[in-house]
């Protein structure tokens, strides 16, 4: 099991109000291991209003939160059973598991909120198996061998016809294995 992004549906409103009581219940039953990250997906606009330039936070998707997670029984209940929370997108219901956002929508929205699906401090080390799920080397398994935190970009070891080669992709061209 890989963590993966799910959207949960959030009663209108009160989706800092689940992020918050979803991380305060993550804390205190130790599910740090199962539920990495929620995120009220959110944009700065700008607002003229009698000629007077105001920055607004909005919410990209009223009455939704991203939640970034490995789908167990126990993590899938905690979050279907949080206060607030009327349950996941992409699922029939009737207890079924939801289905995850897939890298390159997940990628669309963080990126809009100056963030990554990757979480670069405990994901991207020297050694890492990721996969490719872009560009020309799509589907391809390789190794990390640097990281460029300026550029977001990461040098990995692909396997080219039985010989290691070393290759430069962005950050978001791959997904941690």
């Amino acid at each position: 099991m890989k963590k993966e992004w799910y959207v949960v549906n959030t009663v209108s409103g009160y989706e800092y109000k689940v992020k918050e009581k979803l991380e305060m219940r993550i804390n205190s039953m130790d599910l740090q291991e199962n539920i990495f990250r929620v995120i009220v997906p959110e944009q700065k606009e700008i607002e003229y209003k009698n000629g007077v330039k105001k920055e607004k936070i909005k919410k990209m998707f009223p009455g939704y939160v991203l939640v970034e997670m490995i789908m167990s029984d126990e993590a899938w209940y905690i979050v279907r059973n949080t206060q607030g929370v009327t349950g996941f997108i992409g699922s029939s219901g009737k207890g079924a598991k939801p289905i995850p956002l897939l890298p390159q929508e997940v990628d669309r929205i963080l990126n809009s909120m100056g963030m990554s699906r990757v979480d670069i401090s405990k994901d991207l080390t020297e050694g890492r198996k990721v996969k490719i799920i872009s560009g020309p080397f799509k589907d391809m398994m390789a190794k990390i061998d640097s990281v460029d935190l300026k550029e977001q970009k990461l040098t990995v070891l692909v396997d080219l016809f039985g010989q290691e080669t070393s290759v430069e992709v962005d950050m978001q061209e791959v997904e941690i294995m």
